[in-house]
């Protein structure tokens, strides 16, 4: 049977029409999908995506690579695809990240950078172009928390009235979710998937974008797994965020104290998304990278929930199952 890279330097040497190349691991994600640098002898390079079917889907990509591109993100430009068998030949965004390039000092430029391309693709939003980020899709996300968190890490069984508690959560987040002003969403809009290049920032991994809340991608901007910041300074980059917004005419509240509480109820469900998948990842991918980032997601996750008093019944949650897995001699 022919190796799925074998495959794709066969597809290669087709594509680039004889052209001598090499290749070299460039990236993995969270996914299935693997990502090679392709050196040609001039120097120039590209990157070669292999997305293997049935688990993965080229098209989501290519389609929001078109979007993007035209709302004037730098994105990738596909150069040749083969959709049935998952391999994609991209522009090359260079390998330098902003996980990478930034330091208390070249914050304020990078995420000034991330916040104008953010408002850009906002600005072009139009509701027919990607799925919306709708209550099933919230609900089904938040799930992983209890799925995989707690009933597969933690190993813990959840009574009826810790149960009834975490659905009255996840009704009352999808309330004000549903709410915000809806934009095109990236949905991984973080310093992994941000490049420092020429023309900052270089977009990636946008290929499960989404129409839905204004407050999402901000959140994984600002509260990113990767990386953190004084909540001082986090607040400062958001205000100057809603500022450009409402002067983009960007649908989002007038009042600062309306947006930070919608960020904030953003971002309670989408670190309890994170601290599922992290879960996953770890129990069925075997990929134990991600358990030493869960410590950060669950303080951005515990912070949000002390400061509602709506949200308290959820971070006492966190407190019993804290204590049993304490208890149990389990990581929490």
């Amino acid at each position: 049977m022919v190796s799925r890279l074998e495959q794709l330097n066969e597809w290669l040497a087709i594509v680039l029409e004889g052209k001598v190349f090499s290749l070299a691991a460039a990236s993995a994600d969270a996914s299935f999908r693997r990502y090679f640098r392709v050196s040609l002898a001039d120097g120039h390079t590209l990157i070669a995506m292999d997305a293997p079917p049935p688990q993965e889907d080229c098209r989501p990509f290519v389609h929001a690579a078109e979007v993007f591109s035209a709302a004037g993100l730098h994105v990738p430009r596909v150069r040749a695809k083969d959709l049935e068998r998952g391999f994609l030949l991209l522009d090359d965004l260079g390998d330098t990240t902003y996980l990478q390039s930034l330091t208390a000092e070249t914050a304020d430029s990078l995420y000034r950078d991330a916040c104008q391309a953010l408002i850009k693709l906002q600005s072009a939003s139009t509701p027919q172009e990607f799925p919306p980020y709708d209550e099933a899709l919230l609900n089904r996300e938040m799930q992983l928390f209890p799925d995989w968190y707690i009933g597969k890490h933690l190993g813990l069984t959840l009574t009826e009235k810790q149960q009834a508690v975490i659905q009255q959560s996840f009704a009352l987040l999808n309330r004000n979710i549903l709410a915000q002003g809806q934009v095109y969403v990236h949905r991984d809009y973080h310093s992994r998937n941000l490049m420092v290049c020429g023309e900052n920032p270089g977009v990636l991994d946008f290929q499960d974008a989404v129409y839905g809340a204004i407050t999402y991608d901000l959140v994984s901007l600002l509260k990113d797994a990767y990386i953190s910041w004084e909540e001082d300074r986090v607040l400062d980059w958001l205000i100057r965020y809603w500022q450009d917004a409402k002067q983009a005419g960007l649908p989002v509240p007038q009042d600062i104290a309306d947006f930070y509480r919608d960020f904030e109820w953003m971002g309670v469900q989408r670190h309890l998304k994170v601290l599922g998948i992290f879960a996953r990842l770890y129990h069925r991918d075997g990929k134990e990278a991600y358990l030493k980032d869960m410590p950060l997601v669950m303080d951005y996750l515990r912070r949000a929930c002390a400061r509602y008093i709506e949200l308290r019944p959820l971070l006492r949650l966190l407190d019993e199952l804290q204590g049993v897995a304490s208890q149990q001699g389990l990581t929490f």
